[in-house]
């Protein structure tokens, strides 16, 4: 086992191992890089800052390998169109040196910078919002030619999380609109609720995009516009190319021979197609995987053409892999290496391609591909083994049969020590974790955060439930109208399997989740006796009033398909909703929140533990809630609290002694 370790395994009850992944540790490696991009031969990516504060900070890779960042704290290079964002920076190399133009988060002003200019610092290029957080940009891309920057415009018009209006618009570069709104053109008449940032083909003559409209999400219906582009830079009529109410588009790019590509999940499949237009499209690649996913981030890419017509893909089926598609054949080969898993972030130049990938050994990091010689190699971010590797778990990706024989598809974590075994009559506790979305899926990548249970002797189960994504559109279907059902039965359907197998203590599983995940762990408390304790964060909890107004504007009407309409079918929402049946709750639970968060607000958590409280429940209990944080927990001191505070939680149920971890004070 090496000397670092010892030659000693020692027998110890699960839960009880020590172990080198501490909380801190955890957090400090939570997060990864995102939004590659190159600035003329440099590669360029945004990176978390856990320790400032949560920040991203932009990161160039100069051409003789040094990296260092671009921009100092407090900058934030962070986008909140739609709240989840999306590509927040765009660049070009001058002959002075490299142009970066980025949203800043805090004021969500959209910046140029070019940080080899003498005493450089950002200069604003749009103007200060008149209402909170206003005016918002995303998916910017330069056109120097025009001295403008073509993005997203988000533009709040009055105090309600609805009353919002978007478009593409073009901001000009000489700061002329810093003050002054009327300065921006706005080059869509705004008939869609939703678009995304324009592509403008190689001869500037055409500009395509993507566009949606409520109750829809984009995994659900969208419509590829194409307008002409007049000499004076304004749009012509935009027409939809392809897409409708049931067919999910979700990207449109130009190849350098000027045909349009676009990535549809017409055959039930999201597959890559190249418009004609004088007849129908095109399949590249007619499979049955996944060359496109869900659109929760305005920009994110999944193929990027090549100059020599083939085309960089990130495609696979419950996994995701780099491959170099021949539009002509449709053969696809794919990278060496030891990556499983390449995020929906892609950039190219000339034959060169770089994206982000992971693997259950490495976190992910930013790896460059040579689709010349097919070599792949990691340039930034490098994953760096915070501790010996050893103490790493080792995932299996399994299948299971739910209600009705419905495949399930999980990744299985077990207790993992080099140098602690149980009992050989001991049976693990398991954490089955509920990911987000719903409408996503739980990557099979090292996740310090699950090695920090693993490697204490506690199973991880993560559950692609039905409703998620990456095994096409049936699979993704089967949460319609059945959120809170599908997604709770299939999560205990795996958990009753691992404890029947003997893999599980029956008696000894929770149940773990964040906002989508939040909700199907709240609900899984409420509804079954599968699990002795839950982990809640940042949850859903009353369906109703999260689905008239307590929510944002891209998810206002998510509900509309995951449940149903709200005036066709109230008693399904009362139904099941945790809020509403707080009293059928008797585990105990950890409730954890950002107090900032607008998707899924306080008020949520506040509602349904005075319904607990008015009902004189007495379940024992922990709130606890976090100013400065929003969805999705940022900042390292938030991480490690909540981290600690979870295992205090399944060491004071299941009866475990982990040494080293506060004790977590549980209210009744």
């Amino acid at each position: 086992m090496g000397d670092e370790l010892g030659d000693i395994v020692q027998t110890l009850a699960y839960g009880s191992w020590p172990s080198p992944i501490d909380a801190s540790l955890a957090a400090a490696h939570d997060g990864h890089p995102e939004y590659v991009g190159f600035v003329g031969d440099e590669a360029w990516w945004t990176e978390p800052r856990p320790t400032e504060g949560g920040r991203r900070t932009l990161v160039r890779r100069r051409v003789d390998g040094t990296e260092e960042p671009v921009l100092p704290a407090p900058w934030n290079v962070r986008s909140r169109v739609i709240e989840y964002g999306g590509q927040p920076w765009a660049g070009a190399m001058l002959d002075t040196g490299p142009l970066v133009v980025f949203v800043n988060f805090a004021d969500q002003r959209l910046y140029a910078y070019e940080p080899g200019a003498p005493d450089a610092e950002p200069r604003p290029l749009t103007p200060v919002s008149l209402v909170g957080g206003g005016l918002r940009w995303v998916d910017p891309q330069l056109h120097l030619e025009r001295g403008e920057v073509w993005c997203v415009l988000e533009e709040f018009t009055g105090d309600g999380p609805t009353d919002v209006r978007r478009a593409v618009a073009a901001v000009p570069l000489d700061g002329s609109a810093e003050q002054n709104r009327d300065a921006v053109r706005e080059l869509t008449d705004g008939p869609h609720r939703f678009v995304t940032g324009p592509r403008v083909s190689p001869d500037g003559r055409r500009a395509a995009w993507l566009a949606w409209d409520h109750p829809r999400m984009p995994w659900d219906g969208t419509e590829l516009m194409l307008a002409d582009v007049a000499p004076d830079g304004t749009l012509g009529h935009a027409r939809p190319a392809a897409g409708g109410p049931d067919e999910s588009i979700a990207q449109a790019d130009w190849a350098p021979d000027g045909s349009l590509l676009y990535v549809s999940d017409r055959t039930g499949w999201w597959n890559l197609y190249r418009a004609s237009g004088s007849g129908p499209s095109v399949p590249l690649c007619a499979r049955e995987e996944e060359f496109g996913g869900p659109l929760w981030k305005i920009g994110q890419r999944w193929f990027a053409p090549l100059e020599d017509g083939l085309i960089a893909v990130v495609h696979g089926r419950g996994a995701t892999a780099l491959g170099v598609l021949d539009p002509e054949t449709g053969e696809v080969i794919d990278t060496a290496g030891p990556w499983t898993e390449f995020a929906s972030a892609l950039a190219t130049d000339g034959s060169r391609v770089i994206g982000i990938a992971a693997s259950p050994r490495s976190a992910y990091e930013v790896v460059e591909l040579d689709a010349h010689t097919g070599r792949a190699r990691v340039i930034g971010a490098a994953h760096d083994d915070p501790v010996d590797p050893a103490y790493y778990p080792e995932p299996q990706m399994r299948t299971f049969t739910g209600p009705a024989g419905r495949e399930i598809h999980a990744h299985i974590y077990p207790p993992h020590h080099p140098g602690h075994v149980a009992p050989g009559d001991a049976v693990p506790p398991y954490v089955v974790w509920a990911h987000g979305g719903p409408t996503s899926r739980a990557p099979l990548v090292l996740d310090l955060q699950i090695a920090y249970f693993t490697s204490r002797g506690i199973g991880v189960a993560e559950v692609n439930y039905g409703g998620s994504t990456g095994h096409g559109r049936a699979y993704r279907n089967r949460l319609r109208e059945q959120w809170g059902v599908v997604d709770v039965e299939d999560c205990a359907a795996v958990a009753l399997a691992l404890a029947d197998e003997g893999t599980a203590d029956r008696d000894r599983l929770a149940i773990r989740g964040g906002s989508a995940g939040g909700w199907t762990a709240a609900a899984s408390l409420a509804s079954t006796d599968v699990y002795a304790c839950g982990t809640i964060l940042y949850p859903i909890l009353d369906l109703a009033a999260w689905g008239e107004g307590e929510t944002h504007d891209f998810e206002s009407q998510y509900l509309e398909t995951l449940v149903g309409p709200l005036a066709e079918v109230p008693g399904r929402y009362a139904e099941r909703s945790p809020t509403e049946h707080a009293d059928r709750v008797t585990a105990p639970f950890l409730l954890l929140q950002g107090l900032d968060d607008v998707i899924c607000p306080p008020a949520q958590c506040e509602r349904f533990l005075a319904r607990m409280e008015g009902q004189g429940r007495r379940v024992p209990h922990a709130y606890i809630a976090f100013e400065g944080e929003g969805h999705g927990f940022r900042r390292a001191d938030t991480m490690v609290r909540v981290l600690e505070s979870e295992l205090s939680l399944y060491a004071q149920v299941f009866g475990l002694n982990p040494p080293g971890i506060p004790t977590l004070e549980l209210a009744k």
